[in-house]
């Protein structure tokens, strides 16, 4: 599978539609489908829960990438366990037992992920680097879609690469946030191995050529 893979955000979805957006996502080539969930408290707005994810677990054979933008996520993990998510992903801002929570995550047969914002460096989670299999740089501050990717937060994205390579873990790097057909190339050049796209995707006419082209292709 070519990297970087591509994981659409359903945030920027109709969410009267979401079901279809999915099945939109396969039919795109895109690699994995990105959930957003928000608490309406780590983050202003409020979206979805499990159940979301259970009910669109038949309608796509895709990864589902759980990103928990919550206070607590511990509270959360096994209901989206349950519900389908292949990654969940939570903020180092928001746990204090982020070792503890990585661990929980993976004795459920899942793939653990830790996010940080722009305002977070990575030295902040580099401990935690040898027990999750993701981490995710934010490059918009969460919360809402459409913003503009902060170039200085691809920086990150190198030091993560440097960490790996120095035998710090064997994690993917995901990057969220303003990803779209201009700022591709860096996001690329940065050595991503995971883009989050939202607004590009689903405002994308011809979205499998969009897949393709933020591949590199």
């Amino acid at each position: 599978m070519k990297l970087p893979l591509i994981a659409p955000s359903v945030l920027a979805a109709d969410f009267s539609r979401l079901a279809e957006a999915v099945i939109r996502i396969d039919e795109a080539g895109a690699d994995w489908v990105h959930l957003d969930v928000m608490d309406g408290k780590f983050v202003p707005p409020l979206t979805f829960g499990p159940k979301t994810a259970a009910d669109l677990r038949p309608h796509s054979s895709a990864v589902f990438d759980v990103h928990l933008m919550v206070f607590e996520p511990e509270n959360l993990i096994e209901e989206f366990a349950r519900a389908g998510a292949d990654y969940i992903t939570f903020h180092a801002e928001a746990v204090v037992h982020s070792h503890r929570l990585l661990g929980a995550i993976r004795e459920m047969g899942k793939k653990a992920g830790i996010s940080i914002v722009p305002s977070t460096p990575v030295s902040a989670v580099e401990p935690l680097l040898p027990y999750t299999d993701l981490v995710l740089v934010m490059t918009v501050n969460p919360g809402y879609g459409g913003q503009s990717l902060i170039p200085g937060c691809l920086e990150k994205v190198r030091t993560l690469r440097e960490l790996r390579s120095r035998g710090m873990g064997n994690y993917l790097i995901s990057v969220d946030g303003g990803v779209n057909r201009a700022t591709a190339p860096s996001v690329r050049e940065a050595g991503v191995d995971v883009m989050v796209t939202g607004s590009a995707f689903f405002d994308a006419r011809d979205k499998a050529g969009l897949v393709k082209e933020l591949k590199g292709g």
